[in-house]
């Protein structure tokens, strides 16, 4: 027999049960009771995990036991070599190397915020984010200490020569005890834990404070997101619970999604985290038949290239279960596309943002392939609405922006009192986004609020034109912009890729398109190109680069 959603959630947030909610403080915001209050508890318990493979890259595999100990040791020394105390910055800027993961976790646990720099950033915006965070201390790579070299702060430098000043992160670890322990600091959920900088996809980035209590809910709604599919599909939850995820991360662990919907989650559950130097579909493909991966997270785009590649029949790709992805409207076509290719797979959609801890609505299992284009039903412990230009409540179908309350919100904007107080009003965070909520409670993002076209007083969401556009075989990605017009105010435009050996018209895609958007939201307007769309790390199209790239604004 089949269970209704609000059965699934009372048996699996019952009295005793690992989801079990309770409320801070009369606020109304409900969280998981036995989440980790703060990192160290979660590292701690990791350790648990012992020799269970943790962390993958290349060829290189380091067990669970063995992250604990150099995480321990590096605090040890960021401690007593650098001063760092409780409330100090220390940023790391790196490829998603293990080194990564070491340094967040040795940051963390001697009660200093971490900084985690984008690293795609150029010089100058890395020294933008060292100089706003204040950072005490810096942890990077050989590809980027030369970038770092100029903000005078002390560095620490994997995976390359030190430059002048700076020392070697090995040099810096030595010696790893057997007993290495972590150096001693009281923490509370509510203290500051992380500074995460936006996207900035809509102007200069902005530093996201994040607290502990962020980081211990972030894996919870993962896994309860799990283990909800499982339940509406009938089958059996304890087994679903110990069988053990190997991850493939496809997205830079700087970014929310790679380090709380996939780091933190491996090390709350004892599963592995596959590593990759970049994202390639193709070494994709290899590591998930080498190394027995379960599950792919990253953007939608991944799984779009993954299946796309014309190696993809030759590999053994039976361990792989879930596809989950997410920071980008991910189409319906692609379930399509993933149900030929990988039938009797588990492909899930979330949303969530920066400003989230990552997941915060989730859409997985049977849910998904009943309403593709929804991002699904909220975390029992987050709370949605859709509001007005007003900020008053709207019901259910009507479009609005998009406003999220729960544990995993984060503090606020670092040094940033206005926009805080813009963005995070009576404990709701506005995310900027415009959605609807249907009868059942799914959440369907329409669009940008930034990013909607006004055509003639008509508004026109990007996503649903993308969507339509994605409809078509020869179309491999799209990007809906608006184009300036003089009488209507915008024109719909398309910027779009092409399936590598196919060819479409103009003439040929708004006939195509005809039946299935209104005539005022089909594109006008057309550019191919031979590249790769712009992206930012969390998988967002950059239509400000596409603009000034097409139109020259």
């Amino acid at each position: 027999m089949s269970l209704s959603h609000d059965q699934v959630q009372a048996q699996l947030t019952g009295p005793g049960q690992l989801f079990e909610m309770e409320e801070i403080d009369g606020t109304g915001v409900r969280t998981w009771k036995h989440a980790p209050p703060d990192f160290r508890a979660l590292l701690e318990m990791s350790r648990n995990h012992g020799d269970q493979v943790f962390l993958v890259y290349e060829d290189e595999h380091i067990t669970f036991e063995e992250h604990f100990r150099r995480a321990a040791a590096l605090a040890r020394r960021l401690v007593d070599d650098y001063g760092v105390t409780k409330g100090d910055r220390v940023a790391v800027a790196m490829r998603n190397y293990p080194e990564w993961v070491i340094s967040f976790s040795a940051v963390l646990a001697t009660g200093a915020i971490a900084v985690p720099l984008n690293a795609w950033w150029t010089e100058s915006e890395l020294a933008y984010g060292v100089r706003d965070s204040g950072a005490k201390v810096l942890i990077a790579d050989g590809e980027r200490a030369p970038r770092l070299a100029s903000t005078g702060v002390p560095m620490i430098v994997t995976r390359g020569e030190p430059p002048a000043g700076a020392r070697a992160f090995a040099d810096v670890l030595g010696e790893v005890p057997a007993d290495a322990a972590l150096p001693q600091v009281e923490l509370a959920p509510d203290d500051p834990a992380t500074i995460f900088y936006t996207s900035g996809t809509t102007g200069s980035p902005k530093g996201a404070l994040g607290s502990h209590r962020n980081i211990g809910q972030a894996p919870m709604t993962v896994a309860y997101g799990l283990m909800r599919a499982v339940a509406l599909s009938g089958k059996d939850v304890s087994q679903a619970a110990s069988t053990r995820r190997i991850t493939l991360l496809t997205v830079p662990l700087f970014h929310v999604t790679g380090c709380f919907s996939a780091m933190t989650t491996a090390m709350f559950s004892g599963g592995g985290l596959v590593l990759m130097y970049k994202w390639d579909p193709e070494q994709a493909l290899r590591l998930i038949e080498r190394e027995r991966v379960t599950t792919m997270i990253g953007v939608p785009t991944n799984a779009w290239q993954l299946m796309s590649h014309p190696d993809f029949g030759k590999y053994d790709l039976s361990s792989l279960v879930n596809l989950g992805y997410g920071g980008a409207p991910a189409p319906p076509k692609l379930l399509e596309r993933i149900t030929t290719n990988l039938p009797d797979r588990a492909p899930s959609n979330g949303y969530g943002m920066t400003e989230t801890s990552a997941l915060a609505i989730g859409n997985g299992g049977a849910d998904y392939r009943a309403k593709p284009d929804s991002i699904g039903l909220p975390s029992p412990v987050v709370d949605v609405r859709v509001v007005d230009p007003a900020g008053v409540e709207l019901p259910p179908g009507e479009v609005g922006e998009l406003c999220v309350r729960g544990p995993n919100v984060i503090l606020g904007y670092w040094n940033k009192p206005e926009a805080t107080a813009q963005t995070f009003v009576d404990g709701w965070l506005h995310t900027g986004d415009l959605a609807r909520i249907d009868e059942d409670g799914f959440v369907y993002i329409v669009d940008r609020a930034k990013d909607m076209v006004i055509r003639g007083g008509e508004n026109v969401y990007c996503a649903e034109v993308e969507a339509a556009l994605f409809e078509h075989p020869a179309v491999d990605d799209a990007a809906v912009i608006g184009v300036p017009h003089d009488e209507l105010g915008e024109e719909v435009g398309a910027v779009l890729r092409l399936t590598p050996g196919a060819s479409v018209t103009p003439g040929e895609l708004r006939e195509f398109l005809s039946s299935r958007i209104a005539k005022f939201k089909i594109p006008v307007h057309y550019w191919f190109r031979d590249t790769e769309l712009p992206r930012n790390p969390g998988g967002k199209i950059l239509k400000t680069h596409l603009r000034r790239e097409v139109l020259g604004l």
